[in-house]
Parts: structure tokens; C-alpha cells; sequence
């Protein structure tokens, strides 16, 4: 059995609205719901997960009022680590893997869904995207984790703004669609620190933590612009133009 987390605490202050981030429109629909679609018609896990914050916790719970979903708290939002550990009582026993998905990426279909499920053979796995480089609709991805290999191995996941100017013109992205082994998710996420920049627990660092164990990541790859994140006006607009331009069917 496999449960679905999707984050969605974010406030998105850079997103100059009252909204909650993953309610901004995208064709007039919340962000969010073109995710939660996706998850629900693969049909999985039939009440995913979204970790909401106490602020936002009931406009996203109205705006998804037709799906069958749980909601865990993150009281307070201190970086994706913690949002995971916050979905922790939600977890039943029988679940054997943890899926964990972003609500700022709209675009994510249930094949690539599937197929990181049909990939996904030991503690950790993942999906990344590469760019040619971060102009025109790829400066979404700029601001992105960067994915370090060693002899072609997935080692770490550096965030961006822990990152050196020649970490940044690395072309391979971290597009945060992982799943875990549930055991080894809960055993280890407690250990994330948070010694960065942002003083955050960095979901990522349990990509460094798997390696630094011996555990090869398997990895995945996903079509750049359908892992297209948002995080301002000018992101939501980028992504707003690749669905008016029939990017994805569903949108």
C-alpha cells in the first residue's frame, strides 16, 4: 500500500496575494486541484494526505471539498522535512511506501506517477529534470534544488540558496516527486538538521543521508515542462501560458 503526501503549508508571500499559493488559478482552477486530479484517477491511495498550515487549512479543505482527502497540521512552517514528519499520525500501519508530492506543481500526470511507483525498488527513489539552460520558460527551475551525482550515482541535493555559483549552472533539477520506504522515511527523518541558510529541515537532505548509507537512489526522469513549479507571478504566469497552449490535456 502506498500513501500520498502533498504538501501544501506554503502561505506564498511571494505570490502577492490573500490566497494560500496552491489555490492561485491556473485557467480559473486552483493549482492544487490539477495535482489532486491526477492522484485520485491513478487511483492508488483513495485519501492522500495534504499537510495544510492552521491558516489555510480550511479555504484549500473547501476548494478540494469533492475529494476524499486527509489533512495534517504543520503548525508552524519550519521547511518540507518537517511538513513530512507533521503527516506522520496519518500514516496507517499496512502503508509500505510514502509518496511525496509538491501542490505547486500543477502539471505532474498519473503515468509519471506510475511509473516513479513501478521504479521504486528500494529505500529511495526519485525524479529529476534537466534543462538545455534557465532562460525563457525554464527560469522556473533556476531557483531549484540541484541534483550532485558521483560516478553517475544520485549523492545530494543542494538547495539553491545553499548553493555555490558553480553548483548553480548545474543543469539536472531537483523537481520534489519522491517515494520513500516507509520504515526508512520514519526512522530517518527525524535525524534532518537544520544547518542551512534557512535554518529549515530539508526534506532533501534524506537523499544525502540514503547515499551516505549505501543506498542507491533510483532516479527517474519527468519532462521539464511537465514538472513546472510555481512560486511568483511571474512562475504562475509561465505556467499559465504552457497550458494555454495545450501543454497537458488535462489542464
Amino acid at each position: 500500500m502506498t500513501k500520498i503526501i502533498v504538501l501544501a503549508a506554503g502561505k506564498g508571500s511571494r505570490m502577492k496575494s490573500d490566497l494560500p499559493k496552491v489555490l492561485s488559478p491556473i485557467n480559473g482552477k486552483p493549482m492544487i486541484e490539477y495535482l489532486i486530479n491526477s492522484v485520485m484517477r491513478l487511483g492508488v491511495d483513495p485519501e492522500p494526505v495534504l499537510v495544510v498550515s492552521p491558516d489555510n487549512k480550511e479555504i484549500i479543505a473547501d476548494n478540494l471539498r469533492k475529494y476524499k482527502l486527509s489533512f495534517a497540521l504543520q503548525a508552524e512552517q519550519l521547511g518540507t522535512g518537517h511538513a513530512v514528519a507533521s503527516a506522520r499520525s496519518l500514516i496507517p500501519e499496512e502503508v509500505k511506501n510514502i509518496m511525496v508530492l509538491y501542490g505547486d506543481h500543477p502539471f505532474i500526470t498519473p503515468k509519471s506517477i506510475e511509473r516513479l511507483l513501478e521504479s521504486h525498488k528500494s529505500e529511495v527513489s526519485m525524479m529529476t529534470a534537466e534543462v538545455s539552460d534557465f532562460s525563457e520558460w525554464r527560469k522556473n527551475f533556476y531557483y531549484w534544488g540541484r541534483i550532485l551525482r558521483s560516478n553517475n550515482k544520485i549523492e545530494k541535493i543542494i538547495e539553491f540558496k545553499d548553493a555555490s555559483d558553480e553548483i548553480k549552472e548545474v543543469k539536472e533539477v531537483n523537481p520534489a516527486i519522491f517515494c520513500f520506504n516507509k520504515n526508512w522515511l520514519l526512522e530517518n527523518i527525524a535525524k534532518i538538521k537544520n544547518e542551512n541558510n534557512n535554518k529549515e529541515y530539508y526534506l532533501t537532505d534524506l537523499i544525502k543521508m540514503a547515499f551516505e548509507q549505501g543506498i542507491e537512489i533510483n532516479s527517474s526522469t519527468i519532462e521539464a515542462q511537465e514538472a513546472v513549479g510555481i512560486n511568483s507571478p511571474e512562475e504562475l504566469k509561465v505556467a499559465q501560458d504552457l497550458a494555454e497552449n495545450n501543454i497537458f490535456d488535462e489542464v
